[in-house]
């Protein structure tokens, strides 16, 4: 047995330091510090190795967790970023976006204790930026190119992640994206302060590396007939996200002064990418702001907020902390920042003043109720109705899939919610009703973690791996 079986004995847990709220909220940069490299290390050794690895379990894209961790400790960083690459093309974006307290920290068996978890997160995030500064990149040499094609429309994460594993396998992988930029989402809806913008940039150079070709400002069905890509190409995998907004239908909502979450979100980082000033919808200098959901976004729209000057900034949310879907780090840092938060208050109403703008929230409190299905359900408590002073309201109540008609005029099936049903019986995994098409991420998932698209994107790659082989070898059983 190893001397430092038992290191977390003697080692706490430790994570980088984070910027001081009085400096972070003056501006947009990233705000948790890295490790060196003697502190990732010891941090490694903190895993016990259990046998059991309830954290590559736990996460989506079952990362290879306790190996890389003993290559960290080796102070074999390459190779450890080698290894995290075989199950997660973009591991340096999951390093810093995923919920790792509610994924593979999370189930990490020291969290079970009172020594906490290992710092899976943040080793992650440290190994890949140190590798990729160091000059690594993925050994493709022994790489046979099949003269196969895929075009892949969205450069979100599934897109990306579907382009990695297609280029490893020899196979030509176009993306095709209606932006200026890559990343989807994670260039455009989430907030520098969570994920730099250089982080993405320095992922395209590492796939156009790799032999991937983006074709940006091309909206299908718009610049190209999406039966045209059919024509061209041997396949297609279609990752083009979630952004239809869920209307709570709340009276008040055309109020000026209310805002969709991921449209606020979208602009404020456009504004960010070209340097410009905060127009007057976005002046929040000395209002007060509420924020109405729990989810990740929510957070994302509280901590804008602050940034954009707000005085006051409430977020109000129908459960209880304990079931916020958010991740509990981003409730800390929005905590951190001045945001104040109202548990178990159901909004009915968004309440106007002079000249139509917002003057007010109406809420009621809620009880949860059990109600069999798992999750406790909020019941409004009668009687219980007040007004929330407000300026600004940020909507933060979660996405849905926004097919394209081209999907359907293809044959593609949908859900009632519009999300792309894959797999079906006979199909292979991420495949659609069109034998040619693939989908996955949110599109497929409805809005979910950036982890979840990722996974898609790999898996989809394979199973266009397999059809392609497939096809091919009746004509090579006949050469």
């Amino acid at each position: 047995m190893s001397d430092k079986t038992f290191q977390f004995l003697n080692v706490q847990r430790q994570t980088p330091r984070t910027v001081p709220v009085s400096i972070r909220v003056l501006g947009y940069g990233e705000i948790s510090g890295d490790f060196g490299s003697q502190q990732a290390g010891t941090q490694a050794e903190r895993c016990i190795d259990c046998g059991n690895p309830y954290c590559e379990h736990e996460c989506p894209v079952h990362n290879y967790i306790p190996n890389w961790l003993k290559l960290v400790q080796e102070g074999r960083l390459m190779e450890a970023a080698t290894l995290m690459h075989e199950t997660n093309p973009l591991p340096e974006i999951c390093g810093r976006v995923c919920p790792q307290d509610r994924l593979c920290e999370g189930a990490c068996t020291l969290e079970q204790t009172a020594f906490g978890a290992v710092t899976i997160g943040s080793i992650e995030r440290w190994v890949t930026d140190e590798a990729l500064r160091l000059g690594w990149k993925p050994d493709l040499s022994a790489v046979l190119e099949t003269g196969k094609r895929v075009a892949i429309i969205g450069a979100g994460p599934a897109g990306l992640a579907c382009a990695d594993r297609l280029r490893r396998a020899g196979i030509a992988a176009d993306v095709y994206d209606r932006q200026s930029e890559i990343g989807g989402l994670l260039t455009f809806g989430i907030p520098p302060f969570k994920l730099d913008k250089g982080v993405v940039r320095t992922r395209r150079q590492l796939l156009e590396g790799m032999g991937v070709r983006f074709l940006l400002n091309r909206e299908v069905g718009r610049d190209i007939e999406f039966g045209q890509l059919l024509d061209e190409y041997d396949a297609v995998f279609v990752g083009t996200g979630a952004y239809t907004y869920v209307d709570a239908q709340l009276p008040g909502r055309e109020l000026h002064g209310v805002h969709d979450a991921l449209p606020f979100l979208i602009a404020n980082t456009e504004r960010l990418l070209r340097d410009a000033a905060v127009s007057p919808a976005f002046d929040f200098r000395g209002k007060h702001v509420v924020v109405l959901g729990g989810g990740d976004t929510g957070m994302d729209c509280n901590r804008t907020a602050i940034r954009l000057g707000a005085a006051s900034v409430t977020c109000v949310y129908r459960r209880d902390e304990a079931n916020m879907p958010g991740s509990a780090r981003e409730v800390n840092y929005s905590r951190e920042e001045g945001v104040n938060f109202l548990f178990q208050r159901q909004p009915l109403e968004i309440l106007g003043g002079a000249r139509g703008n917002v003057r007010g929230v109406r809420v009621v409190e809620t009880a949860l109720v059990d109600d069999g299905t798992g999750r406790l359900r909020p019941q409004n408590v009668p009687g219980t109705e007040y007004v929330i002073d407000a300026d600004v309201v940020i909507q933060s109540f979660g996405f849905l899939p926004s097919p394209p008609d081209w999907l359907r005029s293809h044959g593609v099936a949908l859900d009632r919610t519009g999300r792309v049903i894959t797999g079906a019986k006979g199909a292979l995994p991420l495949q659609t009703s069109h034998p040619q098409i693939f989908a996955g991420g949110d599109n497929v998932r409805g809005a979910d973690l950036v982890v979840r698209a990722v996974y898609d994107g790999r898996e989809a790659a394979a199973s266009i791996v397999q059809m392609l082989q497939a096809v091919d070898a009746p004509a090579l059983a006949h050469a």
